[in-house]
């Protein structure tokens, strides 16, 4: 691997013709491209993932999750819905705290979305050749992968990163050390002398200049790990921007804070409009998963997503295993998946305090190990149809939002979720299966028994969740991070992803999306980087642009 440009936390008094707003799975990518002809300034409100195990290891990635602390690589927060999620905040954004999977999005998304296809394909394998690697199936996927077949969800498509039907191995972004290998990295591709990279830099808002027709971006301020605030500015060149790649939960938040999004946001807290728009923060939409415990007679090897059977009935089946069995696994409270046996689901929310899981977490280090043998079985919504929204609690940019997903609000994801977890069970029960798990075939009821205890949120469980499926798919909905939208095309922002009713802003990341696109969207979102960061400097520079 190349060297990474310089990461400073000193700040010249300059200005620049980029300020990309994080430095995530899309602002990475993008810097690295516009920094062959411009000047770039990215600002990452985290720090860098080089030197943390708990990123870097795919055997610590429930550890990564697990802690919660202000400077930790993820900050946790909890949807209206009662879901546990993760937010990233260090350079190379969720690709530093995600299961690492790695595939195209279907045709059909980027028809969709209205992309160049031919820039596109040029696009994914810039981000492939960098970090992007193929897996050393462990068993616990290969016996999936002959399950999902079993069951006929076919044909087997091999390794591919193209997003067909059937049953796949996908790509992964560790590598067969177990290496995580992230975003930041592929700031090893842009021009040293023209990118300049700040972390521990939190931007508080956009600056805008609003004596024109038009509001106009100015440039950002911004506060260092220390509190001190410092103001960044663009170029006075009218093509010059700021653009936002905070990811679906900060981009809409940042808007808002900036003073452009809905009247009654921005009046709440007493922000000074720049621009009304009441479409910042709406159509917010998570994939919902549900999982099933599946215990085995013996300790398995750690893996994270590998194999994906994709259906024709809108709903994708993944797997992962064996992480409950490290004395660190069985002190974590996680949000994805825990394989613990009672305890934690059983207390109403309104008690989970901390004091609570505290003494959860100690009475699991008496559990015997065998408890924790296993993994889990994940059935996901491809495009859910229900949406929610985001507001603001208050205006410091470092605290979470309010955030309403909606889980299941439309009966048709509902049906989905039935239907999946149906099939999930005839995975479990197949022969590839069980003759690796060396269980005896449990019954539906047995299966979703354990799961409705191994599974965490903060949605209260019911007598009937092992009897019906429906009430089974709302209390244990989970996330897998794949939260998307508050500043959709057409509403927020133009096709080319300029803000609309603002000059020289534009957004760069998921909360653009309609829809998450293909299994996974890391692959889509860092391609979406580079992409956009092409087609900028072809629009400026023409055939001089030389990419």
């Amino acid at each position: 691997m190349q060297p990474v440009p310089k990461i400073s936390m000193n700040f010249d008094e300059v200005s620049y013709d980029y300020i990309i707003v994080g430095g995530g799975t899309a602002g990475c990518p993008l810097a690295a491209t516009l920094s062959q002809n411009f000047t770039v300034l990215l600002l990452e409100r985290g720090g860098v993932p080089f030197s943390n195990a708990n990123v870097s290891f795919l055997s610590n990635f429930h550890i990564a999750l697990a802690d919660t602390s202000p400077s930790s690589a993820s900050q946790p927060f909890v949807s209206t819905d009662g879901v546990l999620n993760a937010r990233a905040r260090v350079l190379g954004g969720g690709t530093c705290i995600n299961a690492g999977f790695y595939t195209r999005a279907n045709s059909d998304f980027i028809r969709r979305v209205g992309w160049d296809a031919r820039l596109v394909n040029e696009s994914y394998p810039w981000v492939e050749k960098q970090i992007v690697h193929q897996p050393k199936l462990a068993q616990w996927q290969n016996a999936f992968k002959d399950s999902l077949l079993d069951v006929g969800i076919s044909p087997y498509n091999g390794f591919t990163y193209d997003h067909i039907y059937g049953t796949k191995v996908g790509g992964t972004i560790f590598d067969r050390f177990g290496r995580r290998h992230t975003a930041a990295e592929l700031l090893a591709s842009a021009n040293p002398k023209t990118l300049s990279v700040l972390v521990y830099a939190t931007v508080q808002k956009v600056l805008f200049d609003k004596t024109g027709k038009r509001p106009r971006a100015m440039g950002v301020i911004f506060k260092d790990e220390n509190g001190n605030q410092h103001q960044a500015f663009l170029t006075n060149n009218k093509r010059s921007e700021v653009i936002l790649s905070c990811g679906a939960i900060a981009t809409p938040q940042l808007l808002m804070l900036s003073g452009v999004g809905p009247k009654a946001e921005l009046d709440k807290l007493n922000i000074s409009k720049v621009l009304r728009n009441e479409f910042v923060g709406k159509g917010m939409a998570d994939n919902p998963m549900n999982s099933v415990f599946v215990p085995t007679k013996q300790p398995v090897e750690q893996s994270l997503i590998q194999t994906v059977g994709i259906t024709k009935m809108g709903v994708y089946i993944e797997a992962s295993s064996g992480f409950g069995q490290s004395p660190d696994s069985i002190r974590c409270h996680h949000g994805i998946s825990s394989a613990e046996i009672g305890q934690l689901s059983t207390i109403p929310p309104k008690q989970r305090t901390p004091e609570a899981i505290q003494a959860f977490l100690r009475r699991k280090k008496d559990l015997p190990h065998e408890a924790f043998n296993g993994g889990f079985i994940l059935e996901k919504i491809a495009r859910p149809l229900a949406t929610g929204h985001l507001s603001l609690v208050n205006t410091n940019i470092d605290d979470n939002p309010s955030v309403t997903f909606n889980y299941f609000g439309h009966p048709h994801d509902l049906k989905r979720c039935v239907d999946g977890i149906r099939t999930v069970a005839k995975v479990i029960q197949s022969n590839p299966f069980t003759n690796f798990t060396k269980c005896d075939k449990p019954t539906m009821e047995k299966l979703l028994n354990m799961s409705v205890k191994a599974n965490i949120n903060f949605i209260p469980k019911h007598t009937n969740d092992t009897k019906s499926l429906e009430q089974f798919c709302r209390d244990t909905v989970i996330t897998i991070w794949h939260y998307h939208g508050g500043c959709h095309v057409g509403k927020v922002v133009n096709p080319d992803l300029r803000v609309l009713g603002i000059n020289r802003l534009r957004i760069v990341d998921g909360s653009t999306f309609n829809e998450s696109p293909g299994t996974n969207p890391q692959g889509t979102v860092l391609m979406m980087g580079r992409y956009m960061g092409i087609k900028i400097l072809r629009r400026r520079l023409g055939r001089a642009a030389g990419v």
